[in-house]
């Protein structure tokens, strides 16, 4: 259960390596959390992410094996963790990224893609949402993007499987709605993490860091949907309406 203060004590992380999930960790009151895990696939981000936690002094860190793409086994690890007790913080916060190059030429990476971040996340999304509901209580961040307002030539593969998740997440919380549990949609820009390492920055870049302090505002506040960072509604605002020529244009110009 959330503490006195309406601070999350227990969070499952999806996507146990996302620099912005544990930053989002690290962002709450540590002294409050007495349960953490890293739900991913076992490698060594994983395993650093629970040293780095661990050694910040917060209590409880462990991993725990989650495979997105593997959505027959999603039900019973959802259930495992929450038989276990509690949760009151859900992070969903796996995706690759794709090669849009790659993937027109061979549409099976395409799949690859969809698999993960719509399909897994429909999937383990719902058994999520069913616990919550049964529990009474607790949240279900959603990292999206702010490709999800809008695709770009440059990436519209990874885009709509954005705007699929978006969507779902919006209507997951929707059917929360009263049940005591809810959902909050995350629109990140451009944010400086191992998935962009190399890329050419976009305006409005932003840190892992930064996206957790919006994420733990906006979750303390009751919000349904928030961009990373706040400006970025406007200019999405501004993007999503403008004629198709004049966004290919421009989504030529960005690459």
């Amino acid at each position: 259960m959330m503490d006195a203060l309406g601070e999350p004590q227990s969070v499952l992380v999806l996507g146990g390596s996302s620099e912005i999930a544990l930053e989002t960790v690290k962002a709450l009151p540590r002294n409050r959390l007495r349960r953490v895990l890293l739900a991913g696939r076992p490698n060594a981000a994983r395993h650093a992410a629970v040293e780095s936690l661990t050694a910040m002094g917060i209590t409880g860190v462990e991993a725990i094996d989650f495979d997105a793409k593997d959505t027959s086994s999603h039900g019973g690890v959802i259930d495992g963790v929450f038989d276990a007790g509690d949760i009151d913080l859900v992070i969903l916060a796996f995706g690759v990224l794709g090669d849009q190059d790659a993937a027109e030429a061979d549409p099976s990476l395409a799949v690859e893609v969809a698999t993960t971040n719509y399909t897994g996340a429909v999937s383990v999304g719902l058994h999520v949402a069913r616990r919550l509901r049964k529990q009474g209580h607790g949240a279900l961040v959603v990292l999206s993007s702010v490709a999800a307002d809008r695709a770009r030539r440059a990436n519209y593969v990874y885009g709509s499987t954005k705007a699929g998740l978006d969507a779902f997440a919006q209507g997951l919380g929707d059917a929360l709605h009263g049940s005591g549990a809810s959902v909050l949609v995350v629109r990140p820009g451009f944010v400086r993490t191992r998935m962009t390492a190399g890329m050419p920055e976009a305006p409005m870049t932003t840190n892992p860091q930064d996206v957790a302090e919006i994420i733990v505002k906006a979750l303390r506040k009751g919000k349904e949907t928030v961009y990373a960072p706040g400006p970025l509604m406007y200019v999405m605002g501004v993007m999503k309406n403008l004629p198709r020529p004049v966004f290919r244009k421009i989504s030529e110009k960005q690459g």
